[in-house]
């Protein structure tokens, strides 16, 4: 498929998902969702792609909506355009490949949403991120006042949604929004070292834990620690796993092979 908004590149095991609008600052429209959640479908049955970092074009990740067509919609078809976002956020969230959201700038409204559906977030020095919708007479839609909730607690979500205040990288770090913060040079070589970090382990393995991670947010303890009991046994019957335990007591690098 040729996208119109967003850049591919495949390096050895990784993909790399820009997102190409930089003149309105990367802003979601329906088409852009639409293009996300295709490339995300095709890169997930990619059997050649194990990690994938997904970025912005200049100076912002995503910043937020396209306000001009927000104006137009009346009653339904908000809801139509939140359940699109949200259905290619939850795709990206569920899907069993890892995904690093480098953060480049701004990554506000739909923008810091589309971050927090990702498994990792590594921002630059420079990037701002918040959830502003409520300044505009409006509220997340695409799963913001959920995934803010997981990732930095009640009392912290309620702050960023009800004033609508951009915070930067630094305090995103120290709430739990982000994982790391690097200069902007720094950005990219960070988040393909990281994903080359990841995508040199077991991919079954890793997207089993993954899914795992995420069911626990869902589930009681004793329903979690039965899954996790259940996948460690679908992972022993891997042939990475024989590869993994050969390599260890060999002393050498496992060459996994997705089997």
């Amino acid at each position: 498929m040729n996208y119109q908004y967003l850049i591919i590149e495949k390096k050895e095991d990784i993909a790399c998902i820009t997102i190409n609008r930089e003149e309105v600052l990367n802003a979601l429209t329906g088409e852009v969702i639409l293009e996300l959640d295709y490339v995300f479908h095709e890169l997930h049955h990619d059997e050649d792609v194990r990690c994938i970092i997904l970025t912005g074009k200049g100076r912002a990740f995503v910043a937020g909506a396209d306000i001009s067509l927000l104006n137009t919609f009346r009653g339904q078809e908000g809801r139509k355009l939140a359940r699109l976002g949200q259905a290619m956020m939850n795709y990206i969230e569920g899907m069993d490949k890892p995904v690093i959201a480098a953060i480049n700038g701004f990554a506000i409204g739909g923008g810091c949403e589309l971050a927090m559906c990702c498994d990792i977030r590594i921002a630059s020095e420079k990037a701002k991120l918040g959830q502003p919708e409520v300044n505009l007479g409006i509220t997340p839609g695409y799963g913001g006042s959920q995934r803010m909730t997981r990732l930095v607690g009640k009392g912290m979500a309620k702050y960023l949604c009800l004033t609508g205040e951009q915070i930067s990288a630094q305090e995103a770090k120290e709430i739990g929004l982000v994982e790391k913060v690097v200069s902007p040079e720094e950005l990219m070589d960070e988040a393909f070292r990281v994903a080359k970090k990841i995508a040199s382990k077991a991919p079954i393995a890793a997207g089993l834990v993954k899914l795992a991670i995420n069911m626990s947010e869902d589930v009681p303890l004793a329903a979690g620690i039965a899954y996790e009991a259940e996948i460690y046994n679908t992972a022993f019957k891997t042939e990475d796993r024989s590869e993994g335990l050969s390599a260890f007591l060999e002393k050498r690098n496992p060459i996994f092979s997705n089997k």
